[in-house]
């Protein structure tokens, strides 16, 4: 089986320009075959407070109406999407920008939760992995945003930590799947404002005692599931790191996402 690095990048490594450049630097020199998700929610909050609406969260999830379901679209699948494929571009890269509506490649259906209305986000059901591979045999990276789209053809907000982790689940039926996923932090940290408080393996049984000590903020929590959740479903690796772990890349860095 072929490798294939499967790389989300989000938070400040999206706002800060050097360090995007030079993270998509970096990837761009990469010899396997790769396939890249990313955010931009610090974007798309941004743009809320400049028309004076609020960001709403649940548990680190995010809330969308359709005022910020536009803001999302505009910007995960515009404008963000497109500098980064120009940024590939930039390094001699073939690269592909889409969202989750394009090719059929993500399908997914509005969240259907009992108690919390969220609004115009969705929950992914299906992954084209043939249109994704097809790609990728071409060469081409496909750089796929946070943006699907139901069977009605609704375009819906959804998770980019889960995006990349279900294409990595149906991706590693025809590869060897790494997934990495790239934030300003060195990985998952004992104390967020200690960076040598870094964690550099987490299991399940390290991952239940730091939730019960209060040592996983909200954001950090939907992206942990996700990665739990590709390791029981055939994904072979899984790191979290920053855009400096990305250099070491296949080279563990970070923490290591482990099942025991």
């Amino acid at each position: 089986m072929k490798e294939l690095h499967i790389i989300k990048i989000g938070g400040n490594v999206l706002k800060d320009e050097l360090t995007l450049s030079r993270t998509i630097s970096d990837i761009a020199q990469l010899k396997q075959p790769l396939l890249m998700v990313h955010g931009g929610g610090k974007h798309v909050d941004q743009w809320m407070q400049r028309i004076g609406a609020e960001v709403k969260m649940v548990d680190g999830r995010r809330i969308t109406d359709a005022v910020s379901l536009e803001l999302a679209v505009m910007n995960y699948a515009g404008l963000i999407n497109k500098h980064l494929v120009a940024l590939f571009e930039s390094q001699n890269r073939l690269a592909l920008g889409m969202s989750g509506a394009d090719l059929h490649c993500i399908r997914s259906v509005k969240r259907n939760h009992p108690t919390i209305d969220y609004g115009f986000v969705g929950d992914v059901v299906e992954i084209n992995d043939e249109a994704f591979d097809w790609l990728i045999q071409k060469n081409i990276i496909p750089v796929c945003c946070a943006i699907t789209a139901d069977r009605s053809g609704q375009l819906l907000n959804t998770n980019a930590d889960t995006i990349a982790a279900e294409i990595a689940i149906a991706m590693s039926k025809r590869y060897k799947v790494s997934l990495w996923y790239c934030f300003e932090k060195k990985g998952v940290l004992r104390n967020v404002a200690d960076e040598n408080s870094l964690v550099e393996k987490l299991d399940a049984r390290l991952y239940a005692e730091m939730l019960a000590q209060n040592l996983i903020h909200t954001g950090m929590k939907p992206k942990l599931e996700n990665c739990f959740n590709a390791l029981t479903k055939g994904v072979q690796q899984i790191f979290i790191t920053d855009s400096n772990g990305i250099k070491n890349i296949p080279h563990p860095s970070g923490t290591q996402i482990t099942r025991s």
